[in-house]
């Protein structure tokens, strides 16, 4: 269980720190800091506002103090003694009164300046730290670009990959059917592939045709203007009597051949 939980850690370590973006968790972090900045900003208002709380009672105090201090001595100046004595003893209980929010105020006083310094401290650390997560942010997306350049350039990035595969694709193809066409090429030129249908020879073959028949109709000529040359005479009669004989032949071909005579 203990290593299948290291495992699981381990890969989700993993995963979180592929998912992972430095700009938005700086972002984050400076979030966090200024509702921090916000929370110690509401308690400085909160202890000011008691402050002033306490000062408007310390006023109200004192006027009534200074009421009963008059009060008594209009007392004692018509020769109420009594009356004079129950002011100076309710003045006495409210200077008590006094003493106290005083205390409380000079106490609440330290507290506000102290939260303020605070404030002020955290402010400046905030802005501070603003002004860093805007440089790292700037920084790591310029790395960013440059790496995907660099990776664009050099072929390992992934869409390049992808293109450079395609293009490798297409040129083997082209190659391939470059080859092939000049071994058709090859082979037709040496005879070694026929034409089935006999209406095309190559050049080397016609070529041959072409000197061959030639051949024969000058041997043909030559023999004849011999002939001629030789004996004019023997030659006509040769000539009329093998146009007899052709002549015989045909008359006799024409008798054995059956005669159909429509009915």
């Amino acid at each position: 269980m203990k290593r299948m939980g290291m495992v699981f850690r381990a890969k989700a370590n993993k995963a979180l720190d592929r998912a992972e973006d430095p700009r938005e968790t700086l972002d984050y972090s400076y979030q966090k800091q200024l509702e921090l900045l916000q929370k110690v900003r509401r308690g400085v208002a909160d202890v000011a506002t008691s402050r002033k709380r306490l000062e408007l009672q310390l006023s109200q105090l004192q006027n009534q103090s200074g009421k009963l201090e008059e009060q008594g001595k209009k007392a004692l100046s018509l020769g109420r003694e009594d009356l004079a004595r129950e002011a100076l003893s309710r003045r006495s209980a409210l200077q008590q009164q006094v003493t106290d929010l005083e205390t409380q105020h000079q106490t609440l006083q330290a507290e506000e300046e102290k939260l303020t310094l605070a404030a002020q401290r955290l402010q400046a650390k905030v802005d501070a730290f603003r002004t860093k997560k805007e440089t790292i942010k700037a920084t790591y997306t310029a790395a960013q670009a440059q790496t995907r350049i660099g990776e664009a350039f050099s072929g390992i990035s992934e869409e390049m990959g992808d293109v450079g595969m395609a293009v490798q694709r297409a040129e083997d193809k082209t190659a391939e059917l470059q080859a092939r066409s000049g071994a058709i090429d090859e082979l037709l030129a040496s005879g070694a592939l026929d034409d089935q249908s006999g209406t095309a020879k190559d050049d080397l073959t016609a070529e041959l045709d072409r000197i061959s028949g030639g051949s024969d109709v000058e041997l043909e000529l030559q023999r004849m203007k011999a002939e001629l040359a030789g004996g004019g005479s023997e030659g006509q009669q040769a000539l009329e009597g093998g146009n007899g004989a052709q002549q015989g032949q045909q008359q006799a071909q024409s008798q054995d051949t059956p005669r159909f005579d429509k009915p």
